[in-house]
């Protein structure tokens, strides 16, 4: 528990205001949920770089996706 107590505080970091976004964690299942739906359609790796290349192919996709928005993919809380 101690040796991980610095990063399962990490959002403090954050502004309060985007608080509410990163404690949970949405944003990852739905990252891993477009990682399984592609590992579906490819079935079985040749190696471990073939796997490595899909996963990079997914969060470019995903950054890019971010990137282009109009709106902020962090939306700051109501309260402040």
């Amino acid at each position: 528990l101690d040796s991980g107590f610095e990063d399962a505080i990490q959002f403090l970091a954050h502004p309060v205001e985007y608080h509410i976004s990163l404690r949970t964690t949405n944003m990852l299942e739905r990252l891993n949920q477009e990682v399984r739906r592609r590992e579906r359609v490819i079935r079985i790796f040749t190696n471990d770089q073939s796997a490595i290349r899909i996963i990079g192919s997914v969060l470019m996709d995903i950054n890019e996706e971010w990137t282009s928005k109009d709106y902020p993919y962090l939306k700051k809380s109501k309260d402040n």
